[in-house]
């Protein structure tokens, strides 16, 4: 039967498909891995989103709140949330989705927060030493008091929706403004938040692939064992034919005139 090409050929299906179901086992293990320590990682923090008992997102008690955090992340940055993964009866923060709402979070209060901004006479004097008269506070220009007072002079600064980029460091109120709003403990959260929803929809991609290989697997497996049941099927037929010897037929003979 091997010595036919398409016995040949099964036989070499059937090992590339027990290749691909190994390679599968590899690959699933390595997902499971990742998604327990995934999961151990987010229950040592033990961020849990908030939801109504009517099961809808709140942010500080309002429903109005979550639906402007799921806009931000939905419509301005264009992430895809998977609502499965937004479970009100399992809050733990754990799956992509749920991750990248609590960045959205964080950025929500970051942009549309308030910066109590203290600035000093250093900080209105010019390199040339010349104190300034005003100062821009949101977009209104204020007399600076003389004599400068010690304390320094306040602005209630409105971040108004900037990103670290969209502040005009050479206004000095928005270049304190900046540093204030998004500090380094911001950008560290938004940061970590990012690593665990990458992580996540990593996971889901290599499960994905782990199911390719099974599939293959499979395909290639039943590939193979049809091949050499229609070889041996084909071999059989053949010992068949030899085995039953041709039928002759008597040669007529000439009738007696």
């Amino acid at each position: 039967m091997l010595k036919k090409p398409l016995g040949l050929l099964g036989v070499f299906l059937i090992i590339v498909g027990i290749g691909y179901f190994v390679g599968a086992g590899v690959a699933y293990s390595k997902v499971q891995g990742g998604y327990g320590a995934l999961q151990s990682f987010s229950e040592q923090q033990n961020v849990e989103l908030s939801y109504d008992e009517n099961g809808d997102l709140t942010d500080r008690g309002t429903v109005e709140g979550g639906q402007a955090i799921m806009s931000l992340l939905e419509d301005d940055w264009g992430f895809p949330v998977v609502d499965g993964d937004m479970d009100p009866d399992d809050p733990l923060v754990n799956s992509a989705s749920e991750y990248m709402y609590q960045m959205a979070t964080i950025s929500y209060h970051t942009l549309h927060g308030t910066q109590t901004v203290v600035l000093a006479e250093k900080n209105l004097t010019s390199e040339d030493g010349v104190l300034a008269t005003e100062y821009d506070c949101n977009g209104e220009m204020l007399p600076v008091p003389d004599p400068f007072p010690e304390e320094g002079v306040t602005c209630d600064f409105e971040v108004d929706g900037r990103y670290w980029t969209g502040f005009d460091r050479s206004v000095p109120v928005e270049a304190k403004a900046r540093d204030q709003a998004w500090s380094g403990t911001a950008h560290a959260l938004v940061a970590e938040l990012g690593v665990g929803a990458a992580t996540h929809s990593t996971l889901q991609l290599a499960l994905g692939v782990a199911a390719l290989l099974a599939g293959l697997g499979v395909v290639c497996t039943v590939m193979g064992v049809a091949f050499l049941l229609h070889t041996r099927s084909g071999l059989k037929s053949t010992k068949s034919t030899k085995a039953d010897p041709p039928t002759t037929s008597d040669p007529p003979t000439l009738a007696a005139v």
